[in-house]
């Protein structure tokens, strides 16, 4: 069964902030194994548009290592080991480059990141931060960690959701990239079905709306289209718009930071 891929993606720079420091992309290649998808979020950090510049950096090198790398590992053949030990090399490349640049410039910035791989019948996600990895399904279901002080604490008992929710720290990082702290990405796989969604998102994004909505957005209404590649354009334009109207919800109920999001459903004819 060969699968394919229609993707989305929105940024928006907020109602607040000059600059946007999310980055963002979303690839779909053809390989002589079938179909790949990549999404990648960064939600940058720093003063004035260094934020920007760390999350590029990051994005950009998982884009060029997919553009670039990406054909001969599928023919060659893809393992979730192999793919971790690549993308961690990565990251720990980005990490270094971002300091050094840091300290060069006498300034302080890092990045998140949320890197999404849909190939050969399974999703492979690296993550490091606040962004949010989702698979809709019969159900919504949060993929990733928040590496937030919050969320460790609720973790260990010390704190409720409620609690955490209301904190003042709950958009402290624990780990990002570049600050020049040692990093630990962390890394899930699992295996793929016909008719799943994925949304990536920044904090920005979900703040202000709750899983409900994302999941009614992202999958009840898609749900009334006639899904083909044929019809992958349209049905992209369509998930695009879903994805606005849920920035502009977001906006409207008060949500000050960047906000993007990346969306990719998945289909067999």
């Amino acid at each position: 069964m060969e699968l394919h891929y229609t993707v989305a993606a929105q940024t928006d720079v907020g109602t607040t902030k000059s600059v946007n420091q999310d980055s963002l992309t979303v690839k779909v290649a053809n390989t002589p194994n079938g179909e790949a998808a990549l999404l990648v979020l960064c939600d940058g950090m720093g003063g004035l548009e260094q934020g920007e510049v760390a999350s590029t950096v990051v994005m950009r090198a998982f884009e060029q290592w997919f553009l670039r790398d990406f054909s001969a590992i599928a023919v060659s053949g893809l393992d979730a080991q192999m793919l971790e030990k690549i993308w961690t090399d990565i990251l720990h490349d980005c990490n270094a480059r971002i300091y050094d640049y840091s300290r060069e410039h006498k300034t302080s910035m890092g990045t998140t990141l949320t890197a999404l791989l849909l190939f050969g019948g399974a999703y492979y996600i690296s993550h490091i931060g606040d962004c949010r990895a989702y698979r809709l399904g019969t159900d919504i279901s949060q993929l990733t960690s928040d590496h937030t002080y919050t969320a460790r604490e609720v973790a260990l008992g010390h704190m409720t959701p409620e609690q955490a929710s209301n904190d003042l720290r709950r958009n402290v990082l624990i780990q990002c990239i570049g600050m020049g702290k040692p990093i630990s990405p962390e890394f899930v796989s699992g295996e793929i079905e016909v008719g799943d969604s994925f949304v990536l998102c920044s904090d920005g994004f979900r703040h202000e709306l709750t899983d409900e909505e994302i999941y009614e957005y992202c999958w009840n209404e898609p749900n009334q289209l006639e899904w083909s590649v044929r019809r992958r354009q349209e049905n992209s334009r369509a998930m695009n718009g879903l994805l606005r109207e849920l920035i502009e919800m977001d906006k409207q109920r008060g949500e000050k930071d960047n906000i993007s999001v990346a969306f990719v459903k998945i289909m067999d004819r």
